[in-house]
């Protein structure tokens, strides 16, 4: 089969524009042509674009429209960003992709250098076109007497540059709102400025100056001229491409462009004021989850949005789990659920919870997250609370899990006949770590394969027979193990559905989203996965279109390497529904249930190489043996619904009486915590004891003992 080429067109060093209807448009820059293919890797393409444009691979990043929507840009990270690119444009001769670059953006906003330790490559591999440095830019700011200005604030901001290009100190002897008076710092310098509004206008005027230094100008030690408003203002631009632009840099980048010499902590708090002017503020985010939560639900019928506070009105809790999230895990995912904790390293810290599910095709499903202020048992309850009221199925649900006190009983109260699968990474951490210091690195690890072992073995005595080999290890690690409670994480004691996943690593979708929005407000953060989710449901749902297959691709693939195994069984055939199949081993297969002695139809839903070798026997399809939620049927309805846009999301909300007030929660302060001691405390003094005469209150030294 001959594979269809696409010709791509590369585009770089152009900007995007909107249009009236909110489409973007491309333009300028240069343009390439490549052919690719299905069998194309991100790698390769990313080599012959570096070529093409002599750019570098670690700051490229490939991005393009899906067919009919040129509103929002798709991003290519991994190869299978790319054969879903291709996919999409299977109907097309052509496709445009832009390679955006990071270094492109630094000396058309900012004439700030990049600093050695900062993340950007800018001062490696794009040489400065412009060698004149912030300050000596300045240096014309204050020109003279009649100069004039159209607030007090833009002649302040101008006398600041200035002395900062001149590289001396001043300081303020009348300062309002229409008259200003400046002097030198230095005592018994001439230099000196006044300006004053004139009349009836707000314009302000130089009236006088002596722009004579006799102290020769006072070099610029400290940052007394850069406040850190103004600093913010110069750093904004950076920090917008650049949020873990450090303080270290920001003092050295300072220094180098315009000759002042900031301390840490007044970069630090520079940078918190640009952020909070860039993203809004950490605290007034609190303040409008209200509005976000009615946002939520107003915008997306069948969505739960809601919030808790404390009795001193400081956050709790935050629950959301949109309409699509929900509809499409009823629909068509299995009603299996992980559970996972994330903390957050936002300004207030905080946990993030999250449920996902396994879609049809294995890949993550984000069904709903909470944020709270701490992990704990009774925040862990009321999520679980809030997601029974908002999952609308009577059909028993199977969790899986960390394995922490509190869970299993909460689970089992508001889930009825529900089950708590533990998660087995966790498990397998938890017993390295209460055994630790007794075995060798190389010895954990083959007790770790053991447990592995024990927990996919799928009949008993196959379980036992690996944790027969940890007993031969360690007599304390088996009976750890026993003591685990296997009937929550063993296959062959296992009571529910898990489908034969065995960890709960489902959760590190919600965990990359969080990383990449640790520093925004909560009230963004919140947006931001939101539009993560939203462009999730509708890359997948648009990328299962073109699937011809009765299954997803993953299903098919599972079932195919099934069939493989089929050729060297015989089958021995009965007037019922119960079947002998011989190979290696000799395996029962119950038709009408769905049932192998082999346990793997069981576990996974699909018919093993046992019941697939029946099924052909008896003249029928294995696709009719397949459990409903692995077809492209149930997928799709996974995806069906959309997630609604929120306009006006970022926008402040104006102040209203009804709305609840929320203030951020306590902030834990930095280090270690201390340690309380309760009760009162008696501090013994020890006596000296003399080492010749054993006597007490003196020492050697002292000892009037004779010898």
């Amino acid at each position: 089969m001959v594979t269809k080429k696409l010709r791509v067109i590369c585009r770089s060093g152009g900007q995007f524009e909107t249009e009236k209807d909110g489409s973007l448009s491309y333009r300028g820059g240069d343009a390439h042509a490549i052919y690719v293919d299905d069998q194309t890797k991100l790698d390769e393409f990313k080599m012959e674009v570096a070529e093409m444009f002599n750019c570098s691979i670690s700051t490229m990043s490939i991005r393009y429209f899906l067919p009919g929507n040129r509103k929002t840009l798709i991003t290519v990270s991994i190869d299978k960003d790319l054969e879903r690119m291709i996919k999409f444009h299977v109907d097309s001769i052509t496709a445009d992709v832009f390679i955006m670059m990071e270094e492109t953006f630094a000396p058309s906003v900012s004439n700030m250098p990049t600093s050695r330790s900062s993340r950007t490559t800018l001062s490696e591999e794009v040489p400065m076109r412009n060698t004149i440095t912030g300050a000596e830019q300045w240096e014309n700011t204050i020109t003279g007497v009649g100069q004039r200005f159209s607030s007090v604030q833009e002649f302040r901001e101008s006398l600041r540059k200035y002395a900062i290009a001149h590289q001396f100190a001043f300081k303020y002897k009348k300062n309002d709102s229409h008259r200003v008076t400046v002097k030198c710092k230095v005592e018994g310098c001439p230099w000196r400025i006044h300006a004053s509004r004139l009349s009836i206008t707000q314009l302000i005027c130089i009236k006088k100056m002596n722009p004579t230094h006799s102290c020769g100008g006072s070099a610029l030690t400290g940052g007394h001229q850069s406040s850190r408003t103004w600093v913010a203002s110069i750093i904004k631009e950076k920090l917008k491409d650049f949020p873990d632009y450090k303080p270290k840099d920001i003092v050295n980048d300072i220094k180098q462009e315009y000759g002042l010499q900031l301390n840490y902590f007044q970069a630090w708090r520079a940078k918190e004021i640009a952020m909070e002017q860039l993203q809004g503020s950490h605290k007034d985010a609190y303040s409008q989850l209200p509005s976000l939560c009615d946002r939520i639900m107003e915008t997306n019928p069948g969505s739960l949005a809601l919030f808790t506070t404390k009795e001193d009105s400081s956050f709790h809790r935050l629950f959301i789990s949109f309409h699509a999230s929900l509809s499409g895990f009823v629909q068509g995912c299995r009603p299996l659920l992980f559970l996972n904790s994330i903390p957050l390293k936002s300004k207030y810290q905080g946990i993030l919870l999250t449920a996902t599910a396994a879609d049809g095709d294995d890949d993550v499903f984000p069904v709903a997250f909470a944020v709270v202020d701490v992990e704990t048992n009774d925040n862990w309850r009321w999520f679980l609370l809030q997601l029974k009221s908002a999952v609308s199925t009577s059909c028993p649900l199977t969790f899986v899990a960390d394995r922490q006190k509190g869970l299993q009983e909460s689970v089992s109260e508001i889930f009825k006949d529900s089950n708590l699968g533990y998660c087995l990474r966790y498990l397998s951490e938890e017993l390295v770590r209460d055994l630790k210091g007794q075995f060798f690195k190389e010895v954990q690890c083959i007790m770790i394969e053991h447990l592995y072992s024990a927990a996919s073995a799928p009949k008993p005595e196959d379980f036992h027979t690996s944790v027969e080999s940890i007993k031969s290890i360690s007599l304390e690690a088996y009976d750890w193990i026993m003591r685990s409670e296997p009937h929550n994480w063993a296959n062959s004691f296992f009571q529910g559905a898990r489908y034969n996943y065995m960890t709960s690593n489902f959760g590190e979708l919600f965990y990359s989203w969080a990383s990449d929005a640790y520093e925004l407000p909560i009230k963004q953060m919140v947006d931001v996965m939101r539009g993560n989710i939203m462009e999730l449901i509708y890359t997948r749902w648009a990328n299962s279109d073109h699937w011809l297959t009765r299954l997803t691709p993953s299903m098919e693939e599972k079932l195919e390497k099934e069939s493989l195994k089929v050729h060297s069984f015989q089958v021995l055939l009965t007037t019922g529904s119960i079947f002998e199949v011989q190979g290696e081993s000799t395996e029962v297969v119950d038709i009408d249930r769905w049932d192998c002695s082999c346990k793997g139809w069981q576990l996974t839903g699909l018919p093993c190489c046992h019941a697939i070798a029946v099924i052909s026997c008896i003249g029928q399809s294995p696709y009719d043996y397949c459990s409903r939620y692995f077809t492209t049927e149930s997928y799709r309805l996974t995806y069906a619904e959309s997630i609604q846009p929120i306009p006006n999301v970022g926008s402040p909300i104006q102040n209203d009486s009804s709305q609840a007030l929320v203030t951020p929660p306590t902030r834990r302060p930095p280090g270690r915590p201390t340690k309380k001691k309760v009760g009162p405390q008696v501090v013994m003094k020890r006596q000296l004891q003399c080492s010749r005469c054993n006597g007490l209150g003196h020492n050697r030294a002292t000892c009037k003992e004779l010898l």
